[in-house]
């Protein structure tokens, strides 16, 4: 079988980004990092998430999900996880992170290394393994995980909106915000890969669906048996409370592959960042790639994902690593960076 320019293209960006995380930009990250010092470490996270999934699957969007909200907001530092203290709220109190699950997976997780291993395997590091173990769960995509990381002091809830790209983003303002975690634009295509497992809630879409302009009550690119599905699940008066969820995968939606990408093709994307990928060339080229090979994305999604996880780490003796990852040691967190 022939590859095109555009895969060639795209599996040779891919080796320079793997070469950067581990040997470059990223090398104080290291596979295998408590291979001495915690060799448990990676087996027990894996068999926490496994007994989770066996009873929730959506617990792998979920913790896929954390991983990448921990990230976008002062780097993979495990700031998400840390509880709020008086006078000061932290990144779980932002509208955009209260719908976030998963700690208690992480924090069984760290309880069992803590009795094992004590004060040695950071929480960011745990949840980097905890993504991964659900990518492998839900779409049999296992890679290696350069660890190394250290804990934040630092959980501030006013730094996440101007970090985290929003929903309603369109393609111009999220080529943005990847680029401004180092992140490329085909990076952000593969990641947003990840909303083939998982949910969204009404308030995330209903401004597709109801007076979405003067000569449109829904969003035209909405495929019109879609929209009408959504809004019988979400009738225009739905309030930003309202439990309700869709997956933003309507085709496999419990399996982490490449049809998120062959349903943005057929106008099923949920979100307006989900269809935005279609409105720039360089995307939708990218969209179509994966749409048309299960295994490119495949391939590619492990290593986007590694990239991911060394924006702006800790790492040597910046930070801490947390006994508790609710908690920075010494019970509370530092305002600024001073």
């Amino acid at each position: 079988m022939f590859l095109s320019v555009q895969v060639i293209e795209l599996l040779l960006s891919v080796v320079l980004v793997v070469l950067v995380v581990v040997n470059g930009g990223g090398d104080q990250l290291e596979i295998g990092f408590y291979n001495e010092s915690c060799p448990s470490a990676e087996e027990t996270v894996q068999w926490v998430v496994a007994r989770a999934y066996k009873s929730n699957p959506i617990i792998a969007p979920a913790l896929i999900r954390l991983h990448f909200h921990d990230c976008f907001v002062r780097g993979c530092d495990g700031s998400v996880l840390l509880d709020s203290i008086p006078g000061n709220a932290s990144e779980k109190e932002s509208e955009i992170n209260k719908s976030l699950q998963g700690f208690n997976i992480i924090d069984e997780a760290k309880a069992m290394i803590e009795a094992q291993c004590p004060h040695i395997v950071s929480c960011a590091d745990i949840l980097a393994f905890a993504a991964r173990d659900s990518s492998t769960l839900s779409g049999k995509i296992d890679y290696q995980v350069p660890a190394g990381r250290r804990d934040g002091t630092i959980s501030l809830a006013s730094e996440v909106e101007a970090n985290l790209p929003s929903p309603l983003f369109n393609a111009t303002q999220l080529i943005a915000n990847f680029e401004s975690k180092n992140l490329t634009a085909q990076e952000m295509v593969t990641l947003a890969g990840a909303h083939s497992i998982g949910v969204a809630h009404c308030n995330s879409f209903i401004n597709r669906l109801y007076n979405f302009s003067e000569i449109s009550d829904e969003d035209p690119s909405l495929n019109p048996i879609y929209a009408l599905m959504l809004k019988m699940k979400c009738p225009s008066n739905v309030t930003s409370t309202d439990p309700t969820i869709v997956p933003l995968d309507s085709l496999t939606p419990e399996i982490l592959d490449n049809k998120y990408y062959v349903g943005l093709k057929l106008h099923l994307g949920l979100l307006t960042s989900d269809e935005a990928l279609l409105t720039n060339k360089t995307l939708e080229d990218m969209v179509n790639i994966f749409a048309n090979d299960p295994k490119v994305w495949a391939w590619a999604f492990p290593q986007a994902i590694v990239k991911m996880g060394g924006i702006e780490v800790l790492t040597g003796t910046e930070g801490e690593i947390r006994i508790n990852c609710s908690v920075v040691n010494g019970g509370s967190f530092a305002f600024s960076d001073q």
